[in-house]
């Protein structure tokens, strides 16, 4: 429970998880990786750099890190399980020639840190898109190492 203990220390409360918008699964386990399909912050559309201003997509980044953190308790059941965050892949709904892709998707790593620790750090990738489904922002999915 350190991993929830942690959670209530910095007032972050998971959200629900809603369900998939296609024909596929929140998580799937492979042996002792957790891969974890992309989600985004919700109900907010628009293209970073024009519509949403760099804060407000670090903060929408940030947002899903507490998704993929929620999917990762409903599939576990205890977060303590998780042992790392081996992989992030973070896409961005972006004008052309917006280049803060990285700065975007920090709002997830940042929280990954912050709540798991050294075991938060992980490998990124950060690329921009020309859009995403329902022209959300971001959209970001993980690879987690789990026991």
């Amino acid at each position: 429970m350190l991993v929830e203990k942690r959670l209530q220390e910095l007032k972050l409360t998971l959200p629900p998880i809603g369900a998939p918008m296609g024909n596929y699964v929140p998580a799937k386990r492979a042996g002792n990786l957790l891969f974890l399909s992309g989600r985004g912050p919700g109900p907010v559309a628009g293209k970073v750099g024009d519509t949403i201003a760099l804060e407000q997509a670090y903060q929408h980044a940030r947002a899903v890190g507490l998704q993929l953190i929620a999917v990762m308790k409903q599939e576990l059941g205890d977060l303590d399980r998780v042992k790392g965050i081996v992989k992030v892949l973070g896409m961005v709904n972006a004008v052309p020639g917006f280049a803060d892709h990285p700065k975007v998707i920090n709002g997830c790593s940042d929280l990954f840190v912050e709540v798991f620790g050294e075991a938060g750090r992980h490998a990124r990738s950060a690329v921009g898109m020309s859009s995403l489904p329902s022209q959300i922002p971001v959209e970001i999915e993980a690879i987690a190492l789990v026991e």
